[in-house]
């Protein structure tokens, strides 16, 4: 009887652990995670911006963005939404951005929801250089539960920095090999 009691205590005490790591973490909790990559590339900060605003052009450069969907043809303004299909570190999905600041030519934020729940913030921020633009790419996101934040740390976070240091790189080459736009 004893051992069956310890037993059916370990059960239980494993089932809370496991649900615990599944529970939604409070947002003043900060399991952040920042993932920046920065690269000059040569050409005038304006070419930058607008190319790297318009969503059409994110599937020739971003390794994850598969397709984009919406206001895709133009440097998206102040709350304007563009649909994206995307791999992440494997993981796909669908996310809705928006534009939460635009100050041309230097910055550009959008905020992403995936089926209605915050997925992260992108920054581009753009300084002129003399021999063109220093553009820095930061992807925010939230760790939403323990289990998450323990993936993130072990795991998920070097595939996405992977992932954003080579999009950068294909943006650098890209702009630099093509002509003026």
């Amino acid at each position: 009887m004893k051992n069956r009691t310890r037993f059916a205590t370990a059960i239980l005490a494993l089932l809370v652990i496991i649900a615990l790591l599944f529970i939604p973490l409070p947002q003043r909790i900060g399991f952040d995670t920042r993932i920046v990559t920065v690269a000059s590339i040569q050409r005038p900060t304006t070419v930058v911006f607008d190319y790297v605003t318009t969503p059409a052009h994110w599937p020739d450069w971003h390794p994850s963005s598969l397709a984009v969907s919406g206001s895709v043809d133009h440097s998206l303004d102040l709350g304007e939404q563009v649909t994206e299909e995307f791999r992440v570190a494997g993981r796909r999905g669908r996310v809705v951005w928006t534009v939460a600041a635009r100050e041309p030519p230097a910055r550009w934020t959008i905020e992403g929801k995936i089926d209605g729940r915050p997925a992260g913030t992108v920054t581009y921020s753009l300084t002129s250089t003399a021999s063109g633009t220093r553009f820095e790419r930061e992807f925010t996101y939230r760790a939403p539960s323990l289990w998450f934040a323990i993936f993130n740390g072990v795991m998920l976070r070097a595939r996405i920095q992977s992932e954003s240091d080579t999009a950068v790189s294909q943006l650098k080459s890209l702009l630099e090999a093509s002509p003026l736009h």
